[in-house]
């Protein structure tokens, strides 16, 4: 595979056909880290890419506000027998998981930011989110505002961000945490009802998203983490889920319990826990602002830069990174306090000076494919409630692939070590992937063509041209080791 190509697999999404080439394949992979990034895809197959409309992008509070009108309707639903089309008009017209995966879809296939777009991923994998107390109308909202928007800024800031996120708190339980000294715990005590801390994104944080076990952190820090978390974020459908209030109650309901109506800044004053919180360390004030220092000295840490320093060395560069890789890359994090743009740029350097091949996932490989061949494998924004006998749902495409950033997984998301995806079963989807792109998206070019474009090694050309019929050598081409990453190019 030729230099381009190397990198783009590596790193992006590969060139599709109407990119030219650069010249300076490592300056241009560092320069699309600040390249623009429109959500860019099609209104249906066969018509031009041009930029998603602003109506299948609705604000933080539109999206709350679609969910809490779902939510009532659903329980009214639930009371009053409601048909199998009236609930299925209530997902329609409330619920974005469909239109957001197809949106993240697009913008990957589409997107001219490839680079940026898998780091993009790698984040959005790294805070993981997913599909519990019917989180989906806010995941695709943390994707494009709270990681995508923040790629070019410090690893503090994005953390915050995350970390404060409605997705991430519904996620994790947080909507539903109370301090152990807080008015509410004690109000639910005197009127026998239950509440009290809960503990999930306070483990998580030191756990997954900062310092890791390495840090030797105890359960009290864990705790402690939690008490700062205390009060963070409300379940979207307790706030618009009686309809006899008018919406100027309902925001003064907000303002009561939040001083905001943003969900995105909400913390309930009343479930917060008194007093100063001890995190490793770090003594932590009370109130609202304490979090946003819980997450800048979580950040800067040691042992955070250590581990995600790893995490990304093993996903972008090597499944068995050389302490050298490991090191360039924390030095940087150090020397620029975690500025995002330098320590990105230091991945790149390092994966393109590494000649190891990187496997690749199983939504990264199927982007690589459908760009490579220029096939129409995704529907159209106008079409996503139109059935087609010959293309799946986006959903039915992400349950069949296994990977997904709104399915329900492992809090620490998914692996990026190739030992976790090499099965059988797993290489047998990709097989039947490649035959439904050729099948029915219809790739532009021939197995020969993408060959020659991309540089290919003689042994894919020997595989390919091993077997007979052009949809045969399509999915020798794609499935072979070279475009899986399982080779040197």
């Amino acid at each position: 595979m030729n230099e381009q190509f190397r990198v783009a697999h590596k790193l992006g999404l590969m060139f599709r056909p109407e990119t030219p080439l650069p010249d300076d394949v490592k300056n241009w992979a560092i320069s699309q880290l600040k390249a623009k990034s429109p959500a860019l895809g099609i209104s249906q197959i066969g018509t031009k890419v041009k930029p998603w409309p602003k109506s299948l992008q609705p604000d933080l509070m539109a999206r709350d506000t679609m969910f809490a009108n779902w939510f009532q309707r659903r329980r009214l639903g639930d009371a009053s027998n409601a048909s199998n089309a009236e609930r299925q008009a209530n997902t329609k017209e409330n619920l974005m998981k469909e239109k957001d995966e197809l949106k993240f879809s697009h913008r990957n296939v589409y997107g001219k930011d490839q680079v940026r777009l898998r780091f993009a991923s790698f984040w959005a994998n790294h805070f993981t989110t997913g599909d519990i107390h019917d989180n989906t109308n806010h995941i695709g909202h943390a994707l494009d505002e709270a990681i995508l928007a923040n790629l070019n800024g410090d690893f503090s800031h994005m953390l915050y961000k995350v970390t404060s996120h409605p997705a991430m708190l519904i996620y994790l339980d947080n909507i539903f945490s109370a301090g152990p000294n807080s008015n509410e715990v004690k109000w639910a005590k005197q009127n026998g009802e239950q509440a009290g801390l809960n503990d999930n994104l306070g483990r998580e944080l030191l756990e997954l998203h900062t310092v890791s076990p390495s840090a030797k952190y105890s359960e009290e820090d864990i705790r402690s983490a939690a008490k700062v978390l205390a009060g963070w974020g409300v379940f979207p459908g307790m706030l618009w889920g009686n309809n006899k209030i008018t919406v100027k109650q309902k925001h003064a309901k907000l303002i009561q319990m939040a001083g905001t109506t943003n969900t995105w800044d909400f913390f309930k004053r009343d479930a917060a826990e008194p007093g100063t919180k001890t995190v490793m360390g770090k003594v932590i004030p009370e109130g609202k602002g304490g979090l946003r220092q819980l997450t800048d000295f979580l950040a800067a840490h040691e042992h955070t830069v250590i581990h995600i320093s790893f995490k990304l060395t093993q996903h972008f560069v090597s499944d068995n990174p050389s302490q050298s890789d490991i090191d360039y890359i924390a030095n940087t994090w150090r020397k620029s306090n975690g500025n995002l743009d330098q320590i990105h740029s230091a991945v790149i350097e390092r994966a393109v000076a590494s000649k190891e091949p990187k496997f690749q996932w199983p939504m990264t490989w199927l982007f690589q494919v459908i760009r490579l061949s220029d096939a129409s494998f995704f529907k159209g924004w106008d079409q996503i409630d139109v059935y087609d006998k010959k293309l799946m749902d986006t959903r039915e495409i992400y349950e069949e692939l296994g990977q997904s950033f709104w399915h329900t997984r492992q809090p620490n998301g998914y692996p990026s070590s190739k030992s976790e995806w090499l099965s059988g079963e797993m290489f047998e989807r990709r097989i039947r992937f490649a035959d439904a792109i050729y099948t029915a998206g219809k790739p532009a070019f021939s197995p020969q063509q993408i060959m020659s474009r991309i540089g290919a090694n003689k042994a894919t050309q020997d595989l390919v041209n091993s077997v007979a019929g052009r949809k045969e050598q399509f999915i020798a081409l794609m499935c072979s080791p070279e475009l899986m990453g399982l080779e040197n190019a």
